[in-house]
């Protein structure tokens, strides 16, 4: 009867712990400053649709005339075609694209962030994520 209730104690431990990792990998809130949406205007120098985040980066230039590359967390490839964000099609992403994007930044100050619209030349603006912390 012990042996069973050990057993049985060990293994909720073990899955209490397995779903909290899980949670605090996909927060959000550990790594980006989730109440204050920045706007940058670059040129798209990285695209990369994989799962289960892409990556976009994009080049800004500061107001010193230096340039610095923002690297930004997307969601899966599968997420991001649900919005309309593609390699193909009318809203797709290339490197050389100027675009302007709302993004969480990090914490840190480093130029990292987790991208929420993007604005394209013409006006359109696409949101690749919802205002949820855990997208």
């Amino acid at each position: 009867m012990i042996k069973r209730t050990l057993g049985f104690v060990a293994l909720l431990c073990g899955w209490l712990m397995a779903s909290s990792s899980l949670l605090a990998h996909h927060s959000l809130a550990g790594v980006y400053d989730m109440k204050n949406q920045k706007e940058l205007s670059g040129t798209v120098t990285k695209m990369q649709f994989t799962n289960p985040h892409g990556t976009l980066a994009i080049a800004v230039h500061n107001d010193d005339g230096s340039t610095t590359e923002w690297v930004l967390t997307l969601g899966s490839a599968t997420a991001l075609a649900q919005r309309g964000i593609g390699k193909t099609g009318p809203n797709a992403l290339h490197v050389g694209d100027a675009i302007k994007v709302k993004v969480l930044p990090a914490k840190t100050g480093n130029p990292l962030g987790a991208l929420r619209v993007v604005i394209f030349p013409d006006g359109r603006e696409i949101q690749t994520s919802g205002a949820n912390p855990n997208d």
